[in-house]
């Protein structure tokens, strides 16, 4: 699926136990999994010793594999997938790589692409904006979409468009008929369907996989999309060298039919939660009592708010620093471009790295932990600030790269379950226009600010206004005693 993460009215609160006095609460219930539906009770032949019934019952039941990998043994490796045991989430997973390495190999042909046309750093940006501004001021309306319509149709349609957009782009260049205003079009649909398709796909989640599940599964969609941002980019470059442009764009559109198919096979009486049914309450609104909606509700729920304003800011402020990293290999560190080099790798290795570590912690977070992991990434940033060694530097900037996708995967598992079945999706828009709309502001922050200070001093301004933010977030945090609902 390009580029990224529910519509009941179920209350999730109302499925949770009471947390232990003094203890904080993960953040949601864990409900247990549904029974399997259409199976009569399984006849035990009376010569079994009765120790063996019970594993006789669950693998007539279908229920062996569950058991098994929903407690994997503490040292597997195995419990780093557990979220895989749902064969609904499996089939979206296992689409999703095909598909998702499909559009990173079409981001690069579509850079080089306009690069080849133009030969001009403004049309690339310019290009890349059309297609990331309607993600920003359109969410909020894919959210309610989401909440309105069963989820699985909403991302067939998306992932349709997406497809078409992707053929169609290939047919303009194997005509040699494609021309800039076409890309600039199909950048903005594509932002537009993006608008639609994100926020749907992160909500979507936690139906295939349920509340105990979810951290994992979130986990799971980082560490694939990390991986597919290394080998698509570069695997889309080895083809552009060998077979030319217009193959990744063919390539994209036929990958989209990997998703496509997952999608459709999916059972939706085994999804954990049901779409709305036409005519209810819900869907009687119109569009901007849905937005309001929602938006009301996370106004509403400190907690919620909390989590979104304070993870926000510190991506703002501290998740911009693969624009200084340029000029910390040839100002401050004197690496060159391969150091360069070493640098986004360390970036992407601590990236995946935290992902393969919160699938197989698999636990629900808090307020607290999130917190945590915003403080040691702005001390990690300070450190990396006035760090003068390129093997210190190497190490620290892999740090940053951990705490980056661990907080924010934290924050998005956070509020999937947090937020109430029928609102998820708009929940999920508005911290989409959060999270990610605050990155492009943040580079331009930091660009500005290293004109100014040069990027050592920039990165350290942003590291502050980072730790800030988080004691802010934690005095709030502990005067209001704020629990997720």
């Amino acid at each position: 699926m390009a580029d990224e993460d529910t519509s009941q009215s179920v209350d999730p609160a109302s499925s949770q136990m009471p947390a232990p006095e003094g203890e904080e609460r993960g953040v949601g219930g864990t409900a247990p999994n549904p029974p399997v539906k259409g199976l009569a009770a399984p006849c035990i032949p009376a010569f079994l010793p009765r120790s063996k019934k019970p594993i006789l019952e669950r693998a007539l039941e279908g229920e062996a594999l569950t058991s098994i990998t929903s407690n994997p043994p503490k040292k597997s490796l195995l419990r780093a997938f557990t979220s895989l045991r749902h064969r609904n989430y499996r089939l979206y997973w296992s689409g999703q790589i095909i598909s998702l390495l499909g559009s990173y190999m079409q981001s690069i042909g579509q850079v080089w692409l306009v690069l080849e046309l133009t030969h001009s750093a403004w049309q690339l940006g310019l290009v890349g904006a059309l297609q990331a501004v309607p993600v920003l001021f359109f969410s909020l309306f894919g959210g309610v979409f989401a909440d309105r319509w069963p989820k699985r149709n909403v991302l067939l349609c998306t992932q349709l468009s997406a497809m078409i957009q992707a053929l169609l782009l290939w047919v303009l260049i194997a005509t040699d008929t494609i021309q800039l205003w076409h890309l600039y079009i199909l950048a903005l649909l594509l932002g537009l369907t993006n608008s639609l398709g994100r926020p749907t796909g992160q909500a979507f989640v936690i139906e295939m996989v349920g509340r105990e599940d979810l951290p994992n599964a979130v986990a799971l969609n980082s560490m694939l999309s990390q991986m597919m941002r290394i080998v698509g980019p570069g695997l889309g470059g080895i083809i552009i060298a060998a077979s030319g442009v217009p193959i990744l764009f063919l390539l994209n559109g036929v990958s989209f039919l990997a998703v496509i198919v997952g999608l459709l096979l999916i059972k939706s009486h085994e999804l954990h939660a049901q779409a709305p049914q036409v005519g209810s309450k819900s869907e009687r609104k119109n569009t901007w009592q849905s937005l309001r909606e929602g938006v009301d509700y996370v106004w509403n729920t400190p907690a919620v708010l909390l989590l979104i304003l304070v993870v926000g800011l510190v991506l703002l402020f501290g998740s911009n620093f693969n624009v200084l990293l340029p000029l910390f290999a040839t100002d401050v560190l004197h690496i060159g471009a391969t150091g360069f080099g070493f640098l986004s790798a360390a970036t992407g290795v601590g990236a995946l790295l935290a992902a393969l570590w919160l699938a197989w912690n698999n636990r629900q977070p808090t307020i607290r932990r999130v917190l945590v992991s915003t403080l040691i990434l702005g001390a990690l940033e300070v450190l990396f600030a006035v760090s003068g060694l390129y093997l210190l530097s190497i190490v620290l900037i892999a740090s940053v790269g951990f705490m980056e996708t661990d907080f924010a995967a934290q924050a998005m598992t956070a509020l999937q379950t947090a937020a109430p079945d029928h609102l998820r999706g708009r929940v999920m828009s508005v911290q989409i226009l959060f999270f990610d709309g605050s990155l492009p502001l943040g580079y331009l922050l930091m660009g500005w600010l290293s004109g100014l200070f040069g990027p050592a001093r920039a990165m350290l301004i942003g590291a502050l206004l980072c730790l800030l933010i988080t004691a802010a977030g934690w005095i709030w945090h502990k005067a209001k005693g704020m629990r997720f609902p």
